[in-house]
C-alpha cells in the first residue's frame, strides 16, 4: 500500500498512422512463464493452482520464528526512520450503510485475529535479531466507539477524519502490540465508518483491499444471524511463509535471482535529478498525500492499449510516469520502483493476511525518444524479468553490489509506483475507500498509487513536504494525466 506518484505531458514521438501503431506483439510469442507473470500484473491477481508449491510445512511455534525477508526490511527501517514519522501506518476506511452493532463487530474480529497468526504477532530481538512472537487469541478485541451524531452535520465528516488521522499518526509499539487499529464512527442513523490503521509489517494491498474487508463483512453478516464462520480453516500461517521463504535463501534458491539484479542493478548506477531543490542531509520521511481521479473513459481507452500491446495498465502507466521523469529531469537512464507481491506466489498464502510485498526496481532507458509502443515493449519485458526476480529484498542487493547509498535519498530509487488490487464484492450496504487518512509518513520522495474503479481510475500521491510543495504534486498529477491523454490519442491512429 501507500501513497503515489504523478506524470506529464511530453514531445511524444508519434509512430506513422497505418491503422495501427506498430507491429502488434501477440501473446503467444511470450514463453509460458512470462505469459503467466503476464496475468499476475493484471489486476494483481495470481494463479493459485500454477503456483502451489508442495514445500511448504507448517512449522513449529516453540522455536524462535524470523521475519520475512521482506518484512525484515520494514523492521530495520523502522527503528531509525520511523521514529521520525510513521511512515509504515496504512489506514482504509471501512463505510456501512444500515444497522452497525459493535458487540457483533467485535466479535467479528477477534476470529480474524484468531484466524490469522500475524494479527496477533509482535516482534522482538533475540541475540540481536529480530524474531516474531506469536501469541494466543484473545477472547475478545474491543473496538473504539464514537457517536458524533451530536454534532452539527457540517462538522460530522472533519471531526470523524479527525479522529482517524489521530489513530494513523500514532507509533506503534512493535514489540508490545497490536500492530492494528480499529475504530467505529457513527456519522448519523444508518451511517458508519470503521477506520483500520495498520503497522505494514502486517499488511499489504491484497490483505487490505480484499481479505480483511471480505472475512469482516462476511462475518459481521451470520454472526448478526446467529450463524457459525462460513470461512474456512487456514491451513499455513505467515510464520510458515517466513520460515520456509528464509530456508530456501539458505539453500541457495534465490541465487540466480540476484545474479539479474547484479546485471540490472551494477555498476554507476543514474540518480533522478528531480526534484531540483536542495535536500535536507539526511531523510525525513515526513509525509503528505493529494488524491485525484482520471476519467474512466481515460482508463478504458489505456486498457485497449494495453490489450493490443499485451500490456497491463500498470505497464502502461509506468511508460508514461517514465516519460514524465525524462522531460522532468533531461536523464535517459531512469529507475522507477515498484511493489511486487512476491510472497504470494504460492496458493498455501494467498488468502493470509500479512506483508508479503517486496520493493523492486524497474530501470528504463529512454535515449533516442522511442515511439511509446517501442517504450512500452521495453517496459513490459523490464517489468516481467523484475517480477520474475521478485524474491530478493533491495538490501540483499545492496549489500551483494557493496552499494552505499546516499542517506539523503531511498536506496536505489526515490519515485515509486503501483496499481492497487481489485477491491473485495461486499456484501450489500458495505463499502471500502482508502484515500480518507493521511499518516503523516512517507517511504519514497514521491509513491503513486492508481485504483481501477468503475467510476474512475483514483489516484493518492503520497509525497515529502521536504521536498515537494502540494501545488507542485497538484500539477506533477496534471501533467501525468495530459500525458496520458496524449498517448491514448496517438495510440488510437
Amino acid at each position: 500500500m501507500q501513497a503515489h506518484h504523478r506524470e506529464a505531458r511530453t514531445g511524444l514521438r508519434q509512430p506513422a498512422c497505418h491503422g495501427a501503431t506498430e507491429p502488434m506483439l501477440d501473446e503467444s510469442q511470450l514463453t509460458e512463464a512470462k505469459r503467466k507473470l503476464l496475468e499476475r500484473m493484471r489486476g494483481g491477481n495470481l494463479t493459485p493452482a500454477a503456483l502451489a508449491s508442495s514445500d511448504v510445512n507448517s512449522e513449529r511455534r516453540d522455536l524462535p520464528i524470523p521475519l520475512s525477508l521482506a518484512q525484515e526490511q520494514v523492521w530495520r527501517l523502522e527503528q531509525t526512520a520511523g521514529k521520525l514519522a510513521p511512515l509504515h501506518n496504512e489506514s482504509i476506511t471501512i463505510h456501512r450503510h444500515g444497522a452497525c452493532d459493535p458487540r457483533v463487530l467485535e466479535r467479528s474480529l477477534t476470529e480474524i485475529v484468531r484466524r490469522h497468526e500475524i494479527w496477533r504477532t509482535t516482534f522482538a530481538l533475540q541475540h540481536g535479531q529480530p524474531v516474531q512472537i506469536v501469541h494466543p487469541a484473545p477472547a475478545d478485541f474491543r473496538i473504539p466507539v464514537d457517536d458524533l451524531r451530536h454534532l452539527p452535520q457540517s462538522q460530522v465528516e472533519t471531526a470523524a477524519i479527525a479522529l482517524a488521522t489521530a489513530d494513523a499518526r500514532a507509533p506503534f509499539d512493535l514489540e508490545r502490540g497490536p500492530l492494528f487499529r480499529l475504530r467505529l464512527i457513527t456519522l448519523r442513523d444508518h451511517e458508519h465508518s470503521i477506520y483500520l490503521t495498520a503497522h505494514q509489517s502486517i499488511v499489504d494491498g491484497i490483505t487490505v483491499f480484499d481479505i480483511f474487508p471480505y472475512e469482516l463483512t462476511t462475518l459481521y453478516e451470520v454472526f448478526s444471524c446467529s450463524q457459525s464462520s462460513p470461512l474456512p480453516e487456514l491451513q499455513k500461517q505467515f510464520a510458515d511463509f517466513a520460515l520456509w521463504q528464509r530456508r530456501n535463501y539458505r539453500a541457495g534458491a534465490m541465487d540466480d535471482q540476484l545474479k539479474y539484479w547484479e546485471n540490472q542493478l551494477g555498476g554507476e548506477l543514474p540518480v533522478l535529478s528531480w526534484p531540483k531543490g536542495i535536500r535536507p542531509s539526511r531523510q525525513t520521511y515526513r509525509g503528505g498525500m493529494h488524491s485525484f481521479a482520471m476519467p474512466a473513459e481515460l482508463a478504458q481507452r489505456l486498457k485497449n492499449l494495453g490489450r493490443r500491446e499485451s500490456a497491463t495498465l500498470f505497464m502502461i502507466l509506468l511508460a508514461g510516469l517514465m516519460l514524465l521523469l525524462r522531460r522532468y529531469t533531461g536523464q535517459d537512464d531512469i529507475i522507477v520502483g515498484t511493489l511486487a507481491p512476491s510472497g504470494r506466489k504460492h496458493s498455501e498464502f494467498q488468502r493470509l493476511l500479512g506483508y508479503f510485498l517486496n520493493p523492486v526496481a524497474l530501470r528504463a532507458n529512454l535515449a533516442g525518444n522511442p515511439p511509446f509502443p517501442s517504450l512500452l515493449r521495453q517496459i513490459r519485458d523490464i517489468t516481467l524479468a523484475a517480477v520474475s526476480n521478485d524474491d530478493v529484498p533491495l538490501e540483499i542487493i545492496a549489500q551483494r553490489l557493496q552499494y552505499q547509498p546516499d542517506p539523503r535519498r531511498h536506496p536505489f530509487f526515490t519515485v515509486a509506483l503501483s496499481v492497487a488490487p481489485d477491491v473485495a464484492a461486499l456484501p450489500s450496504g458495505w463499502k471500502m475507500t482508502y484515500m480518507d487518512v493521511e499518516s503523516g509518513g512517507a517511504r519514497w520522495d514521491l509513491y503513486i498509487e492508481m485504483s481501477d474503479r468503475a467510476e474512475a481510475l483514483l489516484g493518492r500521491a503520497q509525497y515529502n513536504p521536504d521536498l515537494f510543495t502540494s501545488r507542485e504534486i497538484a500539477e506533477t498529477v496534471h501533467d501525468l494525466q495530459e500525458l496520458l491523454e496524449k498517448i491514448a490519442a496517438s495510440s488510437s491512429c
